[in-house]
């Protein structure tokens, strides 16, 4: 039996000779693929391996910063200890037995030369299991986050709106931030340890003379470069969901054609005022906000096509490309119930939209069937039995006290029957849904129908469930994955809320 024992160091020289090792590396060899590590201590860099296109770490790398012990016994297993508690591996098994419990890992541990290399999912699999700090991998911004540090992450959206622009930074979890000018440069300040997030933020986007460019300034703020046509800007703020975002509205100078010297000296007359985007020059909307559900999610991965495209990932992008041209073009707040791969239990995701006071909700899905010629898009309004929509209709009131004395009547509703007060009008909107749909999207045989479905159930707005189409049909889930379909589905669905909008302001019934 082979034993590595590990000496205990405390944290600050810990750190120190990682950081110290990583240097010296660094100053020696190429960089190679690494994990960054934040945490209390301090921010340092863990190797990474890569082995038939995964990334690998080294349980010795491992073994100091999080002070570990490794052992390999004579049949070649593996066992990582921390504090009394174990990790058992084995050879040629994606599988790892912690204190008992088997957890899958995406591949097995594979040996170089002394060395034990595991996916760098062992971490959050496995070793989180039995630390006793939180371990937060995010192994697409490469980033191991160690105990109670505030990272969030930052997804940043520049909207071009006319004369004017809109930046749209969402911080997740929620962060607070401080906007100020200096110069030719905005610098945000965000209240947190680190930020996670791409360097650069924005993507290059094509000169528009308002801004130049968005780029991270250090570790915990972003600047966005002005460019010579900005004349100012203003900031909101607001929550959404686990998230705080903030909005930056930027303003264009004006630009006035020059005039010829008068022949008599004369006053010039006051510069316009800036034009401020259209999104604020638009008549008041009674819709106010939009809640759009991004169906599955992380273990739950919805319908599968032949050629593997899940319905959770279909589920957010429709989702996302809807919320930005909704907020772009009508300024409206729309919430995704998920912005990213997790899942969302079904309760909650109506929850998100009934305490955000959301004026509509969307679910939105793809189908499947047992019949692989099955296809074409349907909607979907909420179905109840006769004696629940006689329950709701009759309503309940109770009388409850008053803050200034005597009492009033609160009608009560039964959570899962809040939607049978809103049926006429989710039904209004899958109407207006199938218009637009028409000649665009293909539709299936029976375009609206009514469900028993639970996540339109207890929405107290109007609500409908959108199935855009069949994975289980390999013709159309080539059609679902396309841009192509996509963009025109979002325009659809678009053209359907500006005329249900419109049916609100004008007073009338949508």
């Amino acid at each position: 039996m082979k034993v590595r024992a590990i000496p205990q160091l405390s944290a600050a020289a810990t750190l120190a000779l990682v950081l110290g090792v990583a240097a010296v590396l660094s100053s020696q060899a190429p960089q190679s693929p690494s994990l960054t590590v934040l945490s209390k201590d301090g921010r340092r860099a863990l190797p990474l391996s890569i082995v038939a296109d995964q990334e690998f770490v080294a349980l010795d790398d491992l073994a100091t910063p999080f002070q570990i012990a490794v052992r390999e016994d004579a049949l070649g297993a593996v066992t990582v200890s921390y504090k009394g508690k174990t990790i058992v591996l084995t050879p040629d098994q994606a599988l790892a037995s912690v204190s008992g419990r088997l957890v899958s890992l995406p591949a097995p541990p594979s040996r170089s030369g002394r060395r034990w290399l595991v996916p760098v999912e062992f971490i959050s699999r496995a070793l989180a299991l039995i630390y006793d700090a939180r371990l937060d991998l995010r192994k697409a911004s490469g980033l191991l986050v160690v105990g109670d540090v505030r990272v969030p992450r930052i997804t940043v959206r520049y909207d071009p709106l006319g004369n004017a622009a809109r930046l749209t930074i969402d911080a997740t979890p929620r962060a607070g931030s401080t906007v100020t000018q200096d110069g030719d440069h905005l610098t945000i300040k965000f209240d947190a340890d680190a930020l996670d997030a791409p360097n650069p933020p924005l993507p290059a986007q094509a000169p528009q003379g308002i801004v130049q460019a968005v780029r991270l300034a250090d570790g915990t703020t972003m600047a966005v470069d002005l460019g010579p046509r900005f004349g100012g800007f203003r900031t909101s703020t607001q929550p959404v969901d686990t998230t705080q975002r903030l909005v930056i509205d930027l303003l264009a100078q004006m630009q006035t054609e020059p005039t010829p010297p008068p022949a008599q000296p004369a006053q010039p007359p006051p510069p316009p005022a800036p034009e401020p985007p259209p999104l604020f020059g638009q008549p008041a909307s009674a819709i106010h906000t939009i809640a759009i559900d991004a169906g599955h999610g992380g273990d739950d991965e919805g319908v599968k096509s032949g050629d593997g495209a899940k319905e959770k990932d279909l589920t957010l992008a429709a989702p996302r490309r809807t919320k930005a041209v909704i907020e772009a073009r009508l300024g409206l707040r729309v919430l995704l119930t998920r912005d990213d791969d997790r899942n969302v239990p079904l309760d909650e995701r109506t929850a998100i939209a009934n305490n955000n006071k959301a004026d509509l909700f969307i679910s939105l899905h793809a189908n499947g069937s047992m019949r692989p010629t099955t296809s074409g898009a349907s909607i979907f309004c909420a179905a109840f039995d006769k004696d629940a929509a006689q329950a709701a209709a009759a309503g309940g009131a109770e009388r409850l006290p008053t803050f200034g004395g005597g009492s009033r009547d609160i009608e009560l509703v039964p959570w899962d029957l809040a939607q049978t007060r809103h049926l006429d009008r989710s039904e209004r909107f899958a109407d207006l849904l199938e218009q637009q749909f028409h000649d665009r999207v293909p539709l299936s045989s029976r375009v609206i129908d009514r469900a028993p479905l639970r996540v339109l159930e207890s929405a107290n707005m109007p609500a409908v469930l959108i199935e855009l189409g069949y994975l289980t049909n390999a013709e159309q889930a080539k059609l679902l994955a396309s841009d192509a379909f996509q963009v025109t589905a979002v325009q659809a669905i678009y053209e359907a809320i500006v005329r249900f909008r419109d049916a609100y302001m004008a007073g009338g019934t949508p």
